[in-house]
């Protein structure tokens, strides 16, 4: 089998199709599995993405399937769905997924919620039995890289997390000369969330994102601040985490018409925010007090409307994205860089490695088949031997049959190893009559080796 990505991104489309795709992204993994092509999978869908990681019998075949999925699945055809979708193979698709969990590849460089996001996609698959043998390996590889490129270099520090970087922006334009303006050139400032203490805000949705939204929001002094979502008990317990107080969903209008700030980042696939809500809020306040909205969500929480009202300065992700892009730092994204090339090659080692091996596992079950069949025949031509004959008879046989395949299986995966070596596995299997089928992957697949924890297990991300 081969490694597939797939993927649709802020970068790829615009966000009214991404949000098509991200909204019908749920169900995605069973349609997917349902494909010829496809045999394991693992969705990753979060506020600038949704990518399919697939391990498929053919590459042709496999892109077909899963972008015949993803149409049908949002409801969009398939030649207005391609132009905006991009496509990694084999060692391509592993170089994506270990950039995209270092953080490389997100709207905020080095941002290190990706890895959260990437284990409970992982975990989703490995839960539904989507992800086998290769997603596994490829998955729990991608987090380990993620965890060393923040780890040993200051990617996290060059970057931010959006939440913060889409609050830096809420600081300086709260906080510019002017009225609130959309332009990103002009609101934002030196580097860092400023501005902001003391002002009001609202939070809707309770989720990660929502979390970390508050959280950020306590770090620099925002207040007081209220947590509106569909669950208030969700609402609650984040509000008691951070001192601030939840909202009921129906006291919606009461909330915006006192916060300064607004952040959405719900998972609803209609919006949350239109612009009669809106502007029944704007109309409780005084005129010339600004109102910024962060929308975070993907479907949007807020119609792009609401950007039209006087006073409103409303961002979204397509409006942040060419602004987030330029935070990374070049010298510690170069030092992630190099780690995953390494890593890219450590695992494709890996992986030639285990291409060969059920070959080499069947021939060394062929040997001990004939090995078997052969003493079977002497017990029947010798049966005056004792049982202690016999034993020793068959360990010094199984020696010798050990012996003489050692070298030649340790030096083949050696040379399966190397670019091109899977002719070896192919010269192996027609010299010998062999079937691999017959092999179990326990018994086939060699081990690559990391003293690292288990990524699923809890905090390892």
């Amino acid at each position: 089998m081969s490694l597939l990505v797939v993927g649709i991104s802020y970068r790829s489309a615009p966000v009214a199709l991404l949000e098509r795709v991200a909204a019908a992204a749920g169900e995605l993994p069973g349609r997917l599995l349902a494909q010829p092509y496809v045999k394991e999978t693992v969705l990753l869908s979060t506020c600038n993405r949704v990518e399919v990681y697939a391990a498929v019998t053919g590459f042709h075949g496999g892109v077909s399937d899963v972008c015949s999925a993803l149409a049908e699945q949002a409801g969009v055809p398939a030649v207005e769905l391609a132009p905006h979708l991009y496509v990694h193979f084999d060692s391509a698709a592993v170089r994506h997924a270990f950039r995209v969990a270092s953080g490389l590849d997100s709207m905020v460089v080095g941002e290190a919620q990706i890895l959260g996001q990437l284990r409970d996609a992982y975990h989703a698959a490995a839960t539904s039995d989507a992800a086998g043998r290769l997603l596994h390996e490829l998955m729990q590889q991608s987090l380990r890289v993620g965890k060393r490129a923040h780890a040993e270099t200051g990617i996290d520090r060059a970057g931010q997390s959006v939440v913060s970087a889409a609050l830096e922006i809420a600081g300086a334009t709260l906080n510019a000369p002017a009225a609130p303006t959309p332009s990103l050139d002009a609101a934002v400032g030196p580097s860092g969330v400023v501005g902001l203490a003391g002002r009001p805000a609202l939070v809707v949705g309770a989720g990660a994102m929502g979390a970390l939204a508050v959280a950020t929001l306590s770090r620099v002094g925002a207040g007081p601040v209220a947590i509106t979502n569909r669950g208030i008990d969700r609402a609650a317990r984040l509000a008691d985490a951070y001192g601030a107080h939840a909202v009921p969903l129906a006291g919606l209008a009461d909330a915006l018409a006192a916060a300064d700030v607004v952040i959405t980042a719900t998972a609803a696939v209609e919006p949350v925010l239109d612009v009669g809500t809106v502007s029944a809020a704007l109309a409780r306040r005084a005129a010339d007090r600004p109102l910024v909205i962060l929308d975070l969500a993907v479907p949007r929480d807020v119609v792009p409307e609401v950007a039209s009202l006087p006073g409103v300065a409303l961002f979204d992700i397509a409006a942040m994205a060419g602004h987030l892009d330029s935070r990374g730092a070049a010298a510690a994204a170069r030092a992630v860089e190099e780690i995953v090339d390494g890593e890219v090659e450590t695992f494709l080692t890996w992986l030639r490695g285990s291409e060969i091996a059920p070959t080499v596992a069947a021939l060394r079950a062929r040997a001990e088949d004939v090995v078997s069949a052969e003493l079977g025949r002497l017990g029947q031509r010798r049966p005056e031997l004792t049982d202690d004959q016999r034993a020793e008879v068959a360990r010094t046989v199984h020696r010798v049959v050990q012996r003489l395949l050692h070298s030649p299986t340790v030096r083949v995966r050696q040379l399966a190893a190397e670019p091109g070596g899977d002719q070896y596995a192919a010269l192996l299997r027609e010299l010998f009559d062999l079937d691999p089928s017959r092999i179990t992957s326990a018994e086939a697949v060699p081990e690559l080796a990391t003293d690292l924890p288990d990524p699923l297990e809890e905090g390892a991300t």
